[in-house]
């Protein structure tokens, strides 16, 4: 991915309220994220657990989306990453969802889909980081295919949340 600027990263939301904007802040570790080892960039809101944000650089250009995490997160079962496809034990998928642009999303619809918890698919796929309890599922396909399908479900799902019926 390239590297992006703060001013890049607040302009690209498509689905996000002028408060929701106000009140967004850059993770601590913007200034040092290693761009070449991800395919997107995600965070969660460490003042709003609840909140997430996920931005790529797609073929209709950078696209950010925020993210609803789930209040009540349930404990105990296994949850498949939609998106780089690593298995986690307990929390460490969720279901997030994200509210549509434009008048689809100011009338409640919204897309979702199962993403790793800490929204960090491109470390995993890269090996660069463990799934606690899981891990990647035995594939046949070589490490760039992977990346390849990451980066199509991640514009699969910020398509979903662009189209405004």
């Amino acid at each position: 991915m390239k590297a992006l600027t703060e001013d890049g990263v607040r302009g690209c939301f498509v689905n996000a309220t002028d408060a929701e904007l106000e009140r967004l802040d850059l993770p601590w570790w913007f200034d040092a994220t290693l761009w070449d080892s991800l395919d997107y960039f995600g965070w969660t809101d460490p003042a709003l657990p609840e909140r997430g944000y996920l931005v790529a650089d797609t073929s209709f250009g950078l696209v950010g989306a925020v993210l609803r995490l789930p209040k009540n997160r349930p404990q105990g079962r296994r949850a498949l990453c939609s998106l780089c496809y690593t298995q986690h034990k307990s929390q460490g998928a969720l279901l997030m969802v994200a509210n549509r642009a434009g008048r689809a999303g100011r009338n409640h619809n919204t897309v979702g889909t199962y993403i790793c918890a800490d929204l960090s698919c491109s470390l995993y796929l890269r090996g660069l980081r463990r799934a606690f309890g899981g891990g990647m599922l035995p594939e046949t396909l070589d490490p760039e295919a992977r990346i390849r399908r990451l980066n199509e479900r991640v514009e699969d799902f910020l398509g979903r949340v662009l189209v405004d019926d």
